[in-house]
C-alpha cells in the first residue's frame, strides 16, 4: 500500500459530493515523534483537508495515510491519564451492573491500547479479549495480564473469531471508529461478532461540539472522520445495527457515547430521537452549520501568537505542555515553535528525549517545571485541563500561569 490515497467519495455513503469545510495544509503526522538522529532528515507530510459530505452528514479528511504508517508503532499509552482511567473504571462498572456481566459472558474491546478499559473488567472476573494494532502497545497489555490480538479489526477480523467461537456480549470502541480508513467494514465487523443479544458502545469526539468550540486540533491523519447522530444513524442502519441509545460526554472536549444492537432494547430510542431532533434543528445536517469554523480558528491563530509573542517579547520563559496529537496539529498550523517555546514537557516516559513532529521540540519531563520555573505554559492537552492543573499545583503556587488556547484563549 502506498504511503497515503485521497478519497473521491464519502467514506460512509458513497457520496461523490464533499463540500469543504477547513484546510489545514500539509501537516507531518502528528504522533511520529522523532529521534535526535532524524531530525535532518526530511519528515513526511501529508494534506490535511476537512470536507462535509451532504448525502449522509458525514464530516470526514480526504487524505488515508496507511495505518500501518500510523499505527503499527505507537507512542500513546491510555494509562498515562488519570481522568482517562477514571472515566473508564466508570464506565466498566456501569456496564457489569447494568447488563448483569460475569464469568459467562465476554467482553471485547478494539482499540483496547494498554489495557486500561478492560483490566476493570477482568477485576470483576468477566472475560476479555484485547484488539490493537499497534504490536508495542498490545504488548504492554498482555504483559498486564489482558490477552490481546495485535490486528486492525474489520470484517475479516470478527469472522476469524467468530470462527473460533469468540463472540462479544458487549463490543466496545472507544476513540477508534473516527481512525478507521474502512468504515463500512468496521461496522460490519462490529454487527459480526456481537453475541445473541448483546450491545456495542463506541465513544468519538463529538463533532458538533468540536464545530461550536471550534476544536480544530482534533483534527489530524489518525482521525478520518468526525461523526454527528445523524451520520451515526444512517451508518448503522446499512449494516443491521440500531442505534438505540446515546449520550453525551465532557471527555476530550466533548464526545459521544453510542450504543449500537442487533434490535431495539428498552427503555428505548428517547434520547436518540432527541439528539437527532436537536441536531436537525440546529442544521447541524447542512454545510452553513460548518460554515464558519475557518475564520474562527484563523482568529484563534492570530490572538495566540500574539500573546505569545509579547510575552516572549517581555522576556517570560514559555514552555508547552503535552505532546500530544491534538498539540501538533495546534503548533504546526500557527506556526507555533522553538522562536516561542522553549521545548514541551509531558508525563509519559515514551515520548521524553524525543521530539515534536514538524515543529522539532525536545521533550522533557513535566517535572521541568517545578525545577526550572518557566513563567507560562501553553496547555497543548486543554482537553485534561482540570486533572493537569490540579497536579501542577505546586507550580502555579509559585507564580506559573498555563495558557489556554481553545476554546478561546486565556491565561490561568
Amino acid at each position: 500500500m502506498s504511503a497515503s490515497s485521497t478519497i473521491r467519495a464519502c467514506r460512509s455513503c458513497e457520496g461523490r459530493e464533499l463540500l469543504d469545510v477547513l484546510d489545514l495544509g500539509l501537516q507531518p503526522l502528528a504522533n511520529r515523534l522523532l529521534d535526535a538522529d532524524e531530525l535532518d532528515q526530511e519528515e513526511p507530510r501529508f494534506p490535511l483537508r476537512l470536507v462535509f459530505c451532504p448525502a449522509c452528514g458525514l464530516v470526514q479528511i480526504t487524505e488515508t495515510v496507511s495505518p500501518e504508517l500510523l499505527f503499527r508503532d505507537y507512542p500513546y499509552f491510555s494509562s498515562v491519564s488519570d481522568a482517562l482511567l477514571e472515566h473508564s473504571r466508570e464506565h466498566a462498572e456501569a456496564l457489569v451492573a447494568a447488563r448483569g456481566l460475569g464469568a459467562e459472558h465476554r467482553v471485547v474491546e478494539v482499540a483496547s491500547n494498554d489495557g486500561y478499559l478492560l483490566q476493570y473488567f477482568a477485576a470483576r472476573g468477566v472475560p476479555v479479549l484485547g484488539i490493537e494494532p499497534a504490536r508495542n502497545v498490545a504488548e504492554v497489555a498482555r504483559e498486564r495480564g489482558i490477552p490481546t490480538r495485535a490486528e486492525f479489526f474489520g470484517r475479516e477480523v470478527a469472522a476469524a473469531l467468530r470462527e473460533e467461537g469468540v463472540r462479544a456480549d458487549v463490543l466496545l470502541a472507544n476513540n477508534v471508529l473516527a481512525h478507521v480508513a474502512d468504515l463500512n467494514g468496521f461496522v460490519a465487523g462490529v454487527a459480526r461478532l456481537l453475541a445473541p443479544g448483546g450491545v456495542a458502545e463506541l465513544e468519538f469526539p463529538y463533532v458538533v461540539d468540536l464545530v461550536d468550540r471550534s476544536e480544530f486540533d482534533t483534527v489530524y491523519h489518525e482521525h478520518l472522520c468526525y461523526f454527528s447522530a445523524h451520520a451515526v444513524e444512517v451508518l448503522a442502519r446499512r449494516h443491521g445495527l440500531v442505534f438505540t441509545d446515546v449520550r453525551r460526554l465532557p471527555i476530550h472536549g466533548g464526545s459521544l457515547r453510542v450504543t449500537l444492537a442487533a434490535a431495539l432494547e428498552k427503555p428505548g430510542r428517547d434520547r436518540v430521537e432527541a439528539l437527532l431532533g436537536e441536531e436537525s434543528a440546529r442544521g447541524v445536517n447542512r454545510i452553513d452549520f460548518h460554515a464558519d469554523l475557518r475564520a474562527r480558528v484563523e482568529a484563534l491563530r492570530g490572538e495566540l501568537r500574539a500573546l505569545l509573542t509579547k510575552l516572549a517579547g517581555e522576556g517570560r520563559r514559555i514552555v508547552a505542555y503535552g505532546a500530544s496529537a491534538k498539540g501538533s496539529t495546534l503548533l504546526n498550523h500557527f506556526g507555533i515553535d522553538g522562536r516561542l517555546l522553549d521545548c514541551v514537557v509531558d508525563r509519559s516516559p515514551a515520548k521524553q528525549g524525543r521530539y515534536t513532529p514538524g515543529t522539532h521540540l525536545p521533550i522533557r519531563p513535566a517535572e521541568l517545571l517545578l525545577e526550572e520555573r518557566p513563567d507560562y505554559a501553553l496547555l497543548l492537552t486543554w482537553n485534561f485541563a482540570e486533572e493537569i492543573l490540579a497536579q501542577q499545583a505546586a507550580w502555579r503556587e509559585a507564580g506559573g500561569r498555563f495558557v489556554l488556547p481553545l476554546p478561546e484563549v486565556r491565561v490561568v
